[in-house]
């Protein structure tokens, strides 16, 4: 299933080989930029390493359907995943019989960043299964960097990094996805090949209308029009969530525009590479106001005023 990884060539031959000799660590870390594919280079490895010969299981694996594999992610406003899921997960390892067409068990742990909660117990508690693995588990971690992984157990890990795809074969994939063309090539170069990213700005709702707001906006910006773009920002004066994804829609635009000026024109409702850069500013100084738990609303009147200035 490791073909199905988009790009990557040679890592998809390291790991290969790897999982081919018998040589496979029993724990691997996944590291890439969120959209990158990580979590899906994730279930690619273990479906090869849980059936060789393919077939429905292995692509039961792909889906997050198979019984072979549990899965910890970071869970409540925290984001941290917590201790007592672990703790599960590790009973479930240790005490279950394997099904008898399988070649082991996997556990992701997606997000690994996320076991850094208080005092590390969450961590602890993986250390101690990583450390004596019962036979036959490998375990797959994903985080968006091997520095913010905690040392304990980045130490215990094979780390290998998954990169972006170049814009003209991500453009390819998305048409493969059945994209339309001007869409697959606009999504590969916004998101510069992280295929994941572009995907879901375009089959998840809330992630397309959060860009579609985006780029409203920074035709109001590009206008200069206050008053309209504090009125399309006034719905966000009390999801903070939503507020912070449409932020970062944003961010991407104005990145764009200053790759290719043009795109300000042809996208972007006219928004100039001056602008866009006031933009990018006056975002970062609002997300952090927000982080700090500023308040909401006028951090959102603030942001209308300065991005349409």
């Amino acid at each position: 299933m490791l073909e199905r990884l988009a790009g990557n060539d040679a890592l998809k031959r390291e790991l290969g080989t790897a999982l081919h000799s018998g040589r496979l660590p029993h724990a691997v870390l996944l590291v890439g930029e969120p959209g990158c594919g990580a979590g899906f280079a994730a279930r690619c490895l273990a479906a090869d390493y849980l059936y060789p010969a393919g077939g429905p299981h292995a692509e039961a694996v792909l889906k997050g359907e198979d019984s072979e594999c549990l899965a910890l992610r970071g869970e409540g406003a925290s984001g941290q995943i917590p201790v007592k899921r672990v703790r599960e997960a590790r009973e479930a390892i240790q005490r279950s019989a394997l099904s008898t067409d399988a070649a082991g068990r996997v556990l992701f742990i997606y997000g690994a960043q996320n076991l850094n909660g208080t005092q590390g117990s969450s961590a602890n508690a993986l250390l101690k299964i990583i450390e004596e693995p019962p036979e036959g588990v490998l375990f797959l971690l994903t985080a968006p960097s091997a520095a913010v992984v905690l040392p304990t157990i980045r130490s215990r890990c094979a780390a290998y990094t998954i990169a972006p795809v170049p814009v003209a074969d991500c453009a390819a994939h998305l048409r493969a996805e059945r994209l339309p063309a001007a869409a697959a090539g606009e999504l590969a170069f916004l998101y510069e090949g992280h295929i994941g990213t572009a995907l879901k700005s375009w089959n998840d709702p809330p992630t397309k209308a959060a860009l579609g707001m985006a780029k409203t906006l920074c035709g109001y910006a590009a206008q200069g029009d206050t008053y309209r773009a504090l009125a399309l920002l006034t719905k966000y004066e009390r999801d903070k969530e939503g507020f912070a994804a449409l932020l970062w829609q944003l961010d991407q635009l104005c990145s764009a525009v200053l790759r290719r000026p043009a795109y300000g024109a042809e996208q972007c409702g006219g928004l100039t590479p001056d602008r866009a850069a006031r933009i990018l500013q006056v975002s970062a100084a609002t997300r952090k106001a927000v982080t700090g738990n500023g308040n909401l609303r006028l951090a959102v009147a603030v942001f209308a005023a300065e991005a349409a200035r």
